[in-house]
């Protein structure tokens, strides 16, 4: 389970509100709306319920209004502006810089097999570098392996907007357990579809027809924007499952 202590910005945290992870060699795990200045001090830097997972001594500040801030490890859904000689230029919020893709950051890439994306395209990411001093810089791989782990170009589908508490809530591992969230695993028994979810607040749909995505996306939004509990959400997607 999380913890939750609310803070403002420019705070520095003691060390008594940070996690004790359940195995010494485990990383303290900096998210979101904090910053570390060597050696030791760690200080918030957004406005929100400070949320501590001490499982996996992790600790972040949840901001759903907020814009977006790249940090390292997350997964983002991005959209190409344009490229130059190495790069794909992405944008991964509104009237922020753009984020860096190289254009041999997909698995198995070659100046040859490299995809060819175009102005508006879409591609699922991961955050591979990012500081306030530069652009970030996004990957559609995995370094360490050098496979794709489901990054790479999304075809078709549609995106849709969500809060960054939702994002967050839809990328955890357990979302019934840790999330409070049904709504897709009951979906899924009805409707078949691919999905993939950004950090950024955006989330990307493609179901059998346009119908079918709309509903999907729709249901998700009204979770998020009218907090539903669980049973609510079952509600809900009772009542959209008869327009299918």
């Amino acid at each position: 389970m999380t913890a939750q202590t609310l803070v403002m910005p420019g705070q520095v945290l003691s060390g008594d509100v940070l996690p004790v992870p359940h195995k010494s060699s485990t990383p303290l795990k900096l998210g979101p709306g904090l910053r570390h200045t060597p050696p030791s001090t760690i200080t918030t830097t957004l406005a929100g319920p400070l949320c501590i997972d001490r499982r996996k001594n992790a600790i972040w500040v949840e901001n759903n209004s907020g814009r977006y801030i790249p940090q390292t490890n997350d997964v983002i859904i991005a959209t190409v502006h344009h490229s130059s000689t190495d790069w794909y230029h992405c944008s991964i919020t509104p009237h922020t810089t753009y984020a860096q893709l190289p254009q041999l950051a997909f698995e198995g890439a070659t100046k040859k097999t490299r995809p060819q994306l175009s102005s508006g395209g879409l591609i699922y990411a991961r955050v591979v570098a990012a500081s306030k001093h530069l652009d970030p810089e996004i990957a559609c791989y995995n370094p360490s392996t050098g496979k794709s782990e489901g990054l790479g170009e999304l075809k078709g589908g549609m995106v849709f907007d969500i809060s960054l508490g939702m994002a967050r809530r839809l990328l955890l591992n357990k979302q019934r357990e840790e999330g409070k969230l049904v709504i897709l695993e009951d979906i899924a028994e009805q409707v078949a579809f691919e999905i993939a979810v950004g950090r950024n607040g955006k989330v990307w749909i493609k179901a059998n027809g346009i119908k079918e995505t709309v509903l999907i996306g729709k249901a998700l939004q009204t979770t998020d924007k009218e907090a539903l509990n669980v049973d609510e959400q079952k509600k809900l997607v009772r009542k959209l499952l008869r327009q299918v």
